[in-house]
């Protein structure tokens, strides 16, 4: 059903995706998760909080000048057909649409994080560790 819905452009509901989510967060011995890139809308908030039965604790947010992201992009060799300048900005315009509500919401509740997401991968990995670091010594 999802390669499905992905092969017919659409998007995979969000009960699916955390479903799956959970899934594999029960079938872990772990009991932290870093989720890369969810939820991206306030559908997939809504939906996360509902079926997980929590919060994220933090959530980081990577903010990267427009210009920056698009160089980066256009400069990864992928090979991508998506990797040129017109779908990178409306992709830049979708992200604002959906994603901005999401980190809006977690900036009110004191749960987001900030990072300034210039610079060499190093550079901005000390900016992310103290974050850690941080939400370590609360859970003790």
């Amino acid at each position: 059903m999802i390669l499905n819905t992905i092969k017919e452009g659409k998007i995979v509901p969000s009960e699916v995706t955390v479903k799956l989510i959970l899934r594999e967060m029960k079938s872990s011995d772990n009991r932290k998760f870093l989720i890369d890139g969810f939820p991206r809308s306030e559908e997939n908030r809504i939906a996360f909080e509902k079926i997980i039965g929590a919060e994220p604790r933090f959530v980081l947010f990577f903010d990267c000048p427009e210009e920056e992201m698009v160089k980066r992009v256009l400069s990864r060799n992928e090979g991508r057909v998506d990797d040129n300048i017109d779908t990178m900005r409306n992709r830049l315009k979708v992200f604002e649409a959906l994603n901005l509500p999401v980190i809006d919401y977690y900036a009110k509740k004191g749960k987001l994080y900030r990072i300034n997401a210039v610079g060499t991968a190093d550079e901005i990995f000390k900016q992310v560790r103290p974050v850690f670091e941080a939400c370590e010594l609360e859970a003790k």
